[in-house]
């Protein structure tokens, strides 16, 4: 095994569970992945290998377990017996097998590793990269102080970008949209998203609700001189997505929105390179790859790969939401996108899923940044004051846990927060 870093080289680690020596299996793995097979093959000299073999880094066997957490025929026909053992494995491969050629990047990393017969489990945990093999890749155009910039803000603000996401999620007309969107602009959000399910809809075609959202946009900045960043979803095959895109940028929007799992590492590559907009990635579907804690992979890896893609946000869920996902998990995500994979590629964490003023003080002490785009839908459009005492009272609840003052000293001189406490916090308990 190796222990030295090497700059020529990437890393992938991975948990595995398999009834066999986790040693055996991890050797198979850099095989499987690189210049071998399941036997010697001709032509593969131990020049070969030298020059382009994967080479197991280390195994750290942690645990067992007593019955598979994956159904596996190439063992039942082998009538292998538990118990499962499961292990840390990390394993390095040689850039040059790869070259800055993302899907086949994530074809090494993440590819029939999944299917191997000798193990029941098998969930890539995280990427590391040399930062001149990360540069070889497409940065984010804009990242967090790109976004920043594009909201009006400087890039030492000490605020979140508060926002929400259009709804009903699909059935309004574009007139609907854009008056819908006059109302959020003048309630004070910084950010609106389209749902990552409304991109193209025969009620509202995606140009006519591009140039009706953005008239308001407008409008709304030359009388307020406030900018509203607005992402549309223009979700599609990559030539409409370039038109889309298009249209946004004429029409003087800044970002667009792209459901990442359904377009595809190359699609989104080749949009960043043909467009300027800050790309806003949805992770939709990530759950199919992460929920089985045996199979997949973590977010930590997940980000890694789309962010060599050149998104500029990427969403992480929200802490004690609706979805399925423990805290510590949103937590780590969050900080992930803001952890340099090289100087200046951080991208802004996107927080939604049932968020308002009293999530905010437990997501700020875990992230200990207000780079973060916060989307709140009921806490704004349900605050019993309407909704720009829903944008207040988030406001109010980011300066509070900035100030390290509690949320019910706050309220005491900010109605709207108060008001947000008496009316969600019941409801949520």
């Amino acid at each position: 095994m190796a222990d030295q870093m090497d700059d020529n080289r990437f890393y992938a680690d991975y948990l595995i569970e398999t009834p066999l020596d986790p040693s055996q299996v991890a050797e198979v793995m850099a095989g499987e992945q690189s210049c071998g097979t399941f036997v010697r093959v001709q032509g593969e000299t131990e020049q070969l290998r030298e020059r382009a073999r994967a080479v197991v880094v280390s195994v750290e066997e942690i645990d067992s377990v007593a019955t598979p957490s994956l159904p596996n025929a190439w063992q039942q026909r082998q009538n292998m017996q538990g118990p499962w053992r499961r292990a840390r494995v990390r394993i390095s491969f040689p850039i040059d097998n790869v070259g800055a050629n993302l899907p086949t990047l994530a074809a090494t990393v993440a590819g029939n590793l999944f299917d191997l017969g000798e193990v029941t489990g098998m969930r890539l945990l995280s990427l590391s990269l040399p930062e001149h093999y990360r540069r070889r890749f497409d940065m984010p155009r804009h990242g967090v102080a790109g976004t920043r910039k594009l909201t009006g803000q400087s890039s030492a603000s000490q605020a979140p970008l508060l926002g929400t996401i259009i709804k009903p999620n699909v059935g309004l007309s574009a007139v609907q949209t854009g008056e819908l969107v006059t109302q959020l602009c003048e309630a004070g959000v910084d950010f609106i998203k389209d749902d990552e399910v409304c991109a193209n809809p025969v009620h509202a075609p995606l140009e006519e609700r591009v140039r009706e959202v953005m008239r308001r946009v407008r409008a709304y900045q030359d009388k307020s001189g406030r900018r509203v960043m607005v992402a549309f979803n223009i979700t599609d095959e990559l030539d409409a997505m370039r038109r889309h895109a298009d249209l946004v940028e004429r029409e003087g929007g800044s970002c667009i929105m792209v459901g990442l799992n359904w377009c595809g590492f190359s699609a989104l590559q080749s949009l960043r390179r043909s467009s300027g907009l800050a790309i806003h990635g949805h992770r939709n579907g990530f759950g199919m790859m992460s929920r089985q804690p045996a199979l997949g992979m973590s977010f930590s890896a997940y980000q890694s790969l789309w962010r060599l893609s050149g998104v500029d946000h990427l969403h992480v869920h929200g802490l004690d939401g609706k979805f399925s996902e423990f805290n510590d998990e949103v937590v780590q995500s969050a900080r992930d996108c803001l952890t340099p994979m090289a100087p200046g590629d951080e991208v802004m964490p996107v927080f939604s899923s049932g968020q308002w003023a009293g999530t905010v003080p437990a997501t700020f002490a875990a992230v200990n940044s207000t780079d973060v785009i916060f989307l709140s839908g009921g806490g704004i459009l349900a605050h019993p004051d309407g909704a720009a005492a829903g944008v207040a009272s988030l406001r109010q609840a980011w300066e509070a846990a900035r100030d390290g003052v509690s949320l019910q000293e706050r309220a005491r001189r900010s109605p709207e927060l108060q008001h947000a406490l008496d009316f969600f916090g019941p409801r949520l308990k």
